[in-house]
């Protein structure tokens, strides 16, 4: 007599074969080349020591953008101003870090990734320098404005290196890590700052920034490959596949130059940049990224001067300790802004039978962050508008602080999904309509405050928050229209069409 359990697993065999020919292979995408120097076909090792160096810097950078937030009290008694004025070194510098990246996308499409990043720590670390070395209100802005424009290169460049290194069933989980180590700045750069402002002075601030950059610039100078791939992906024959590049030749600041018509390249890297600006996924990202961080710098900005008066009165030390929740929902939402948004859109492809993105299934995700953020804000604003004890804000600034790095993942791997052959330019554009938002809000958020009290401030702005994220439903079920409409018209109107 036949095995039953011999007849069942024929029985499963034949089902999967005829599933592997409905189906066809599985694909990865994009698709590599056989060249082992293509960064997709790297070893784990160096994906990840180039990866964690790049995101070393965004932490740091973001520290350098979160650096005057608990001082802006200490600030204004030192140069004698207003705390209105105080806030312009914060501002200024987050319109920088948006800013940069009009030049250094540009430049990375010329030179490649790894020389801009050396040079932009070398900057970094020289701006920060002069800072600690500022006699003037206006010579200490200068060195703000000027860190900022330095720190950016680790901003809107960095989902760009993602995708050249990982591959698209990957890339949601990977850039979370670029996320966390930006919220990590945000949330957790106050706390350094403001311990270092109480024991040491606000100078020492810029101080500990230029000699963390310095440490960084000799990691990235032995650790960051160049990821920019500037020849086409193909299957070379056995005889032509090329050599695979030592480590000595990984450091030299000429493997991602393209020589072809390099300033040309330029400007028209620099073009795009301003006419993607008109693509609706791209200015509505930026425009929801912007939202987010213009939120949290007012949370920030708020929280370090109501924390300094009665009934509160804490310490400076442990005003920035108030950031601690904040980056404690910056962690929690690891799992929803990364691994969750990856298994629906890989669930999508699988259920479409595509190795192709379907961008608009990541949105799916927005609905937790939607629920959590807003209200966040709430409990925040109540909370403190009562005077209630610190644990009720600081529950409300984690339940924001979720939301903010969920939200900005998912916005930024949808974006770089829509336009992957054009995701530095979208990037760029997301990321300076976002700090030209958070630029008005660290400009007027006192004035609002003062004029309309805390409570109803935060009302306001959860309302807010919750009509820009609604947008989402028409990306969601219009998506192709809406891409298919891009297509028509700037930088993705070169592309063939398949």
């Amino acid at each position: 007599m036949d095995d039953p359990e011999r007849k069942m697993s024929n029985v499963q065999l034949a089902e999967d074969e005829v599933k592997q020919r409905r189906d066809g292979p599985p694909q990865r995408y994009p698709i590599p080349s056989n060249d082992p120097n293509d960064p997709l076909n790297w070893s784990l090792t160096a994906k990840i020591t180039t990866y964690a160096t790049i995101c070393l810097f965004s932490f740091i950078a973001n520290v350098n953008g979160s650096n005057f937030t608990v001082a802006v009290v200490p600030l204004s008694k030192h140069f004698n101003t207003d705390l209105n004025h105080s806030t312009f070194l914060v501002g200024f510098n987050v319109l920088m870090f948006g800013l940069g990246n009009i030049l250094w996308v540009p430049m990375m499409r010329v030179l490649g990734k790894r020389p801009v990043y050396l040079l932009a720590l070398v900057l970094f670390v020289v701006a920060n320098a002069w800072s600690t070395q500022a006699q003037t209100w206006g010579s200490l802005l200068g060195g703000r404005m000027v860190s900022g424009f330095a720190a950016s290169a680790a901003d809107a460049t960095v989902p760009s290196a993602v995708a050249d290194m990982f591959f698209l069933e990957q890339r949601g989980h990977c850039m979370m890590f670029f996320h966390l180590a930006l919220a990590t700045g945000i949330f957790l750069g106050p706390l350094i700052n403001a311990w270092i402002v109480q024991l040491h002075t606000w100078r020492w601030s810029c101080g500990f920034l230029a000699i963390a950059g310095g440490a960084i610039l000799v990691l990235a100078a032995l650790l960051i490959r160049e990821t920019q791939y500037t020849k086409e992906r193909r299957q070379y024959a056995k005889s032509e596949i090329p050599a695979k590049r030592s480590y000595m030749g990984w450091l030299s600041l000429t493997v991602g130059f393209n020589d072809d018509q390099p300033l040309q390249r330029f400007a028209r890297t620099f073009w795009d940049i301003i006419r993607i600006a008109f693509y609706p996924p791209v200015f509505w990202i930026g425009c929801l990224a912007g939202i987010f961080v213009g939120w949290t710098i007012v949370v920030q900005v708020s929280a370090s001067q109501i924390l300094l008066m009665p009934p509160y009165r804490f310490q400076l030390g442990f005003v920035g300790a108030f950031s601690i929740s904040g980056w404690i929902g910056c962690v929690l939402s690891f799992y929803f802004g990364g691994k969750l948004i990856d298994f629906l859109a890989n669930r999508a492809r699988r259920h479409d039978h595509t190795s192709k993105a379907r961008p608009e299934k990541r949105l799916i995700a927005l609905l937790i962050p939607a629920f959590l953020a807003p209200i966040g804000l709430i409990i925040y604003g109540q909370c403190f508008a009562h005077r209630t004890t610190w644990v009720g804000p600081a529950f409300g600034y984690a339940m924001h602080s979720f939301g903010f790095t969920a939200t900005s993942n998912i916005g930024v791997t949808y974006a770089v999904d829509c336009y992957q052959n054009f995701a530095g330019e979208a990037l760029v554009t997301i990321f300076v309509v976002r700090n030209i938002i958070a630029l008005i809000c660290s400009f007027y958020s006192n004035e609002w405050i003062r004029l309309e009290g805390l409570e109803k401030v935060t009302g306001t702005m959860a309302g807010i928050q919750w009509a820009v994220l609604a947008i989402a439903f028409v990306f969601y079920f219009f998506s192709k229209r809406i891409l298919t409409f891009t297509d028509s018209y700037g930088p993705q109107k070169r592309l063939p069409r398949s």
